[in-house]
């Protein structure tokens, strides 16, 4: 499922490119945390504008963070 793929994804990019915990993350581009980890675990169905904030606050375009999926 895309939800899940996508999850998985930012969870990789998230330690590997910010290594941020996911509360610190969410913090820095202004996100609970439960949502963001709802949407790391794939329970969620995101809209692009949240898709847009991860992707800049992991310093990534779309297509990078889409890359492989």
């Amino acid at each position: 499922m895309i939800t899940t793929d996508l999850g998985k994804r930012l969870q990789t990019l998230r330690k590997d490119k910010a290594g941020l915990s996911q509360e610190k993350f969410a913090l820095k581009i202004g996100m609970d945390r439960t949502y963001y980890a709802s949407v790391e675990a794939g329970r969620r169905n995101i809209s692009i504008i949240n898709i847009k904030k991860i992707a800049d606050g992991l310093g990534v375009s779309l297509s990078e963070l889409f890359e492989g999926m």
